[in-house]
Parts: C-alpha cells; sequence; structure tokens
C-alpha cells in the first residue's frame, strides 16, 4: 500500500508512515548490463561456474546495482498530489549488509523520517530497506533525500 498525500505542503504529517513494494527478480542479464555500463567484471558477479564454489555459491548482484535500482523499487510508494517533479536529492547513508544472489528477489520498504520545505520545495528524507525474500536480512539500507516540487 502506497502513502498517498494531497499536496507537498502536507508532507510533513506523513513522517513516520511507510509502504512496501511489490517483489522484483535480479537476474543474470541484468547484473551483466550493469557491469558492462559500469566496468565492473568481478567474477563474482558474471563467471558462474566459479562463483558457484565462492563464497555465496551463486553469482551476485552488484551492491551499486541494487541501490541503483532504488527508484524502481520505491515507484509509487510515496504519491503526492499537487507534485510537478520529484527529483534525487542525494544520500545521507547507505550500508550493504547482505549480497543479493542472482535469481533473488527484492522489494523496497521505505519510511519518511523527515520533510522540510526549502527554498525549491520540500525536501523529504526517507529510510529505505532492500528486503531478499526469504532472508532476515536486508541487502541494503539507505537513508535516501528527494525534492518535491509543488506544481
Amino acid at each position: 500500500m502506497s502513502i498517498h498525500i494531497e499536496h507537498p505542503s502536507a508532507l510533513p504529517d506523513a513522517v513516520g508512515r511507510s509502504a512496501t513494494g511489490d517483489w522484483f527478480a535480479i537476474e543474470q542479464p541484468r547484473i551483466q548490463a550493469f557491469a558492462d555500463a559500469t566496468e565492473d567484471w568481478q567474477w563474482i558477479h558474471l563467471d558462474a561456474e566459479r562463483a558457484a564454489s565462492g563464497p555465496f555459491g551463486a553469482t551476485i548482484a552488484h551492491g551499486y546495482l541494487t541501490l541503483s535500482l532504488l527508484p524502481r523499487l520505491v515507484a509509487g510508494l510515496v504519491l503526492v498530489d499537487g507534485a510537478a517533479m520529484v527529483v534525487n536529492y542525494g544520500l545521507d547513508r547507505v550500508r550493504f549488509l547482505q549480497p543479493v544472489t542472482t535469481g533473488s528477489r527484492v522489494r523496497a520498504v521505505t519510511e519518511i523520517t523527515g520533510a522540510e520545505e526549502g527554498p525549491q520545495g520540500w525536501r523529504v528524507s526517507s529510510r529505505t530497506t532492500v528486503e531478499i525474500e526469504g532472508s532476515a536480512r536486508p541487502a541494503l539500507v539507505a537513508d535516501t533525500v528527494a525534492l518535491f516540487v509543488a506544481g
């Protein structure tokens, strides 16, 4: 279920609310594409045979790949009427806690932790946890900031 806010000025009232996204599979072609885009071709990401006998028993997604999927994983979780646009304002803290093995499904749980008005719009802080289906430990926890610009 998403968090629905009627106007950017009501964002402070949403602090403490959370929403959970849908499961999303991380498959090897996506990992390969990310490796090619970033030129990070470590065997742990790409060599299935070698990775099978490695520390995780399979290839794993790059931590930065999982982080880069935050826009996809949180899409639609915070809906603000009257916002002309929402832009990434930055990250305050990121921790990679558990590798995501190829074929795993992940989802985001995001909680609004702060909202303050600034000259460009409302800066909204959130803590997003990327869960791995079947795992007690999350893949990552990120404290993000988004800028909501009123329309």
